[in-house]
């Protein structure tokens, strides 16, 4: 029997890259899809999508959600114990394995290992150290669509927010931007592609900018700057308006 796994969800393109990469292997059974969810605002923590349009994706990939409930600013403590309790209840069901679409981000991939290790799971990285200008060319090439939601003003201007991953795209992405903006450059929403069953519909609502405190730590659901620089990092966030909005 294939292993029981939880796919650490995003919505975004390296977990939907990912995600591809395991269902075609087809190695794990996938359980369902775990994303953060900033409680106060019903939003996909750090990207700052919808909830409703996190739900529209899996009914579309045809995958359980599971959502972690958090608050606007979580601290590290509380983090670990919310999540470690979703982790203490699904090692009741037999499941011992948690995917992820990092990449290369060393500490992070440590970080992710010991944390499971303490509840005696085990880690998975489908795309890790894959070269990351391959990772997105495969991404275009695979069919899958994608919009940017979340732009770190540390490295692009507000003209990238709400853009296409396409080839236009990558040639606009300044030099010293990671094409898979894996130290947190930006962050995406995909709304069609391989995985899914039909696409997810929605239009371009409006841009917000948003300060937040310095952090000193690299997880999956926060763009990081490191705490040597002064100047907190602000972000371009798109809201996405869904068109075919799931009912509650």
């Amino acid at each position: 029997m294939k292993p029981k796994a939880i796919f650490n969800w995003s919505g975004g393109k390296d977990s939907s890259l990912a995600l591809y990469h395991i269902l075609k292997n087809n190695e794990y059974d996938i359980q369902s899809l775990l994303t953060s969810m900033n409680h106060s605002v019903d939003r996909i923590s750090m990207h700052g999508v919808r909830g409703s349009l996190l739900e529209e994706q899996a009914a579309s990939i045809g995958i359980p959600l599971d959502q972690v409930l958090l608050p606007e600013h979580p601290s590290m403590s509380e983090y670990e114990s919310i999540l470690g309790a979703k982790i203490k209840e699904w090692s009741e069901r037999g499941i011992g394995h948690s995917i992820f679409g990092d990449i290369f981000l060393e500490d992070l991939k440590k970080y992710r290992e010991d944390q499971l290790a303490i509840m005696g799971w085990k880690a998975v990285f489908p795309i890790w150290k894959r070269d990351t200008t391959d990772l997105i060319h495969e991404f275009i090439d695979l069919g899958f669509k994608a919009v940017l939601v979340c732009i770190n003003d540390s490295y692009l201007d507000s003209s990238f927010s709400g853009r296409e991953i396409d080839r236009d795209f990558l040639k606009d992405l300044p030099k010293n931007v990671d094409p898979c903006g894996e130290n947190g450059e930006y962050h995406s929403f995909v709304y069609d592609g391989p995985i899914f069953k039909t696409p997810i519909r929605f239009s371009l609502g409006e841009s917000v900018y948003r300060t937040y405190p310095v952090v000193g730590t690299k997880d999956d659901d926060n763009c990081f700057q490191p705490p040597s620089e002064k100047k907190a990092p602000g972000f371009y966030f798109k809201d996405l308006i869904p068109k075919d909005p799931v009912l509650r």
